[in-house]
C-alpha cells in the first residue's frame, strides 16, 4: 500500500514535484565558494542579530535554489566542513570531563558534549528556520542530501544532523490531522494528485470519486508547512473486505451509504516529502484515522488495507527455477498457477527477511504498525504496474484496535509476526513453482 515500488510514471501536475528541482542549464550559476565560507563562518560564529541571521540564511537560500547538481553537491559539503578544526577542538576537553564526571554532572556534560559534537554544521542549519518556508527549505535540503549524497561521507553529516532535528520538528504532538476533501483548496488538491505515489490519480473525474461520502482522506500536516500534506491515507467504507483494487478504483460504481458501511479498507497511502524518510509518522497515521473513523461511525467493525507486494516478481525471478511465466497477464487467468503464486507470496511475505526483518518494504510497515497479514488476493491488481510488481497480487493487512498493541510490541522484542490461520495454510503448502 505504500509507494515503495519502482518503476517511473507521467503524473499531472508534475511542476508540483517532489522536490524542488535544480535549476535548469540555461539558469545555472557557479558556486561563489570564497562567498560561501564567509557566509557560513557568520552563520556559525552567530555574528549580528536575529535580522542579521535572517538575511544571510535568506541568501543562502536563494543562492542553493539557483544551483546545479554539482553546485549543490558542493555547497551541502561545504556545510558539513565548516568549523570542523574547531568543533573537534571544543569538544576534546567536555569529552574528558564526560568521561570523569558521575551522577547528574555527568548527565550535563553528556548534553554540552552533545551540542559541541553537533557544531557549526548544526548551528548553520538551525538558523534556516528563521525563514517563512525555513522549515520546508530544509526538508528539500535533506532530500538533496540524500539523494546526491551516496557514500559522500560530507553529505551524510548533513542528513543525518537534519534528521535528528526532524524527530524533534516532526513528533506527533505536533502534526495536525485533517480531512481532505473535494472543497479543500484547489492547490491541495493538485498537490494530492501530484503525490499519490501507489495508485495514480488519472483524472479530476478520478480524484472527486476518491473522495466521495463512502471515502476519506486524511493527511498529516505541519504548522510550518500548511499546505503540504506530509503523508496521507485513502480510504474506502464497504460492506465487505476489498480483495481487488479494480472496483475501489471504478468511478461509475454506485457510492455506499457510509453510515451502513462495516468496513474500511485503507488502499493507498503516500509519504510526500523525500527529505523526511525515515521519520516514523505512517503508522500513527493509520491509528489516528481509525479513531476517527469509529467515532464518527461507530458500525464500522473491520479495519483493513489492500497493499501491493512490490517486491514479490523480483524475488521471485531470484528463485532457481522458478520464474514467473513469460507473460504475466497469461498467468492472471491461469488458476492453477494463480494457487501456486499466492503461497509463494505468502511464503515471501513472512519467511524471506533482512536483518531479522521482512524483505518486503510494505509488510514491514505493517507488521512494524502492529497489523496483522491476514489474505493474499489472486488478481487483485491487473493493472501493468500490478503484473510487473506482484503478478496481479495485493496483500489484506488487518488492523485490530484491541490487538494493535501487542502484535507491534511482539515485532519491535522479538521480530515476531502476526498472521492469519488462512496465510498459516498457504504456508504450510509444498514449495510450488510455477
Amino acid at each position: 500500500m505504500r509507494g515503495d515500488g519502482t518503476g517511473q510514471r507521467s503524473r499531472p501536475f508534475a511542476w508540483l514535484g517532489r522536490r524542488a528541482r535544480p535549476a535548469g542549464a540555461g539558469a545555472r550559476h557557479p558556486l561563489d565558494r570564497a562567498w560561501l565560507r564567509r557566509r557560513l563562518a557568520d552563520c556559525a560564529a552567530g555574528a549580528g542579530g536575529e535580522a542579521s541571521a535572517r538575511n544571510r540564511v535568506a541568501e543562502l537560500a536563494t543562492a542553493y535554489r539557483a544551483l546545479d547538481d554539482a553546485g549543490r553537491s558542493a555547497f551541502l559539503e561545504s556545510v558539513a566542513e565548516e568549523g570542523r578544526d574547531g568543533d573537534v577542538r571544543a569538544s576534546a576537553p567536555l569529552a574528558r570531563t564526560w568521561l570523569e564526571a558521575t551522577g547528574v554532572g555527568r548527565q550535563l556534560a553528556a548534553g554540552r558534549l552533545r551540542a559541541a559534537l553537533a557544531g557549526a554544521p548544526m548551528r548553520i542549519l538551525k538558523q534556516f528556520n528563521l525563514l517563512p518556508e525555513g522549515v520546508k527549505f530544509l526538508v528539500d535540503l535533506r532530500a538533496d542530501a540524500i539523494r546526491l549524497g551516496s557514500g559522500d561521507d560530507a553529505l551524510r553529516v548533513v542528513s543525518d544532523g537534519l534528521y535528528a532535528l526532524f524527530e524533534d520538528w516532526f513528533a506527533l504532538g505536533n502534526l495536525e490531522l485533517r480531512r481532505i476533501t473535494w472543497q479543500s483548496p484547489a492547490a491541495l488538491l493538485e498537490r494530492l494528485m501530484a503525490y499519490e505515489a501507489v495508485h495514480e490519480i488519472r483524472s479530476w473525474l478520478d480524484l472527486r470519486h476518491r473522495l466521495e461520502s463512502d471515502r476519506r482522506c486524511y493527511a498529516f500536516f505541519h504548522p510550518r508547512m500548511p499546505q503540504e500534506p506530509l503523508v496521507f491515507v485513502e480510504v474506502a467504507l464497504t460492506p465487505e473486505i476489498a480483495t481487488a483494487i479494480g472496483p475501489l478504483l471504478d468511478e461509475a460504481a454506485p457510492a455506499v451509504d457510509p453510515r451502513e458501511a462495516t468496513t474500511a479498507v485503507f488502499y493507498s497511502i503516500s509519504s510526500t516529502q523525500p527529505g523526511l524518510r525515515g521519520v516514523p509518522f505512517g503508522g500513527f497515521l493509520i491509528k489516528r484515522v481509525v479513531a476517527d473513523l469509529v467515532a464518527e461511525f461507530p458500525r464500522l467493525a473491520t479495519f483493513v488495507t489492500l497493499s501491493p507486494a512490490p517486491g514479490f516478481r523480483r524475488w521471485l525471478e531470484g528463485r532457481p527455477g522458478a520464474a514467473p511465466p513469460a507473460d504475466a497477464a497469461d498467468a492472471t487467468a491461469d488458476a492453477t498457477t494463480g494457487a501456486a503464486l499466492t503461497a509463494l507470496c505468502a511464503r515471501y511475505l513472512v519467511t524471506e527477511k533482512r536483518n531479522g526483518r521482512p524483505l518486503d518494504p510494505v509488510a514491514r510497515f505493517h507488521f512494524s504498525n502492529g497489523a496483522r497479514l491476514d489474505r493474499v488476493n489472486w488478481q487483485a491488481d491487473t493493472s501493468p504496474r500490478g503484473l510487473a510488481q506482484s503478478l496481479g497480487i495485493m496483500v489484506n493487512y488487518r488492523y485490530e484496535p484491541a490487538e494493535i498493541e501487542d502484535n507491534h510490541e511482539a515485532y519491535s522484542r522479538d521480530g515476531r509476526l502476526a498472521i492469519s490461520n488462512n496465510v498459516k495454510r498457504l504456508l504450510r503448502k509444498g514449495p510450488e513453482t510455477v
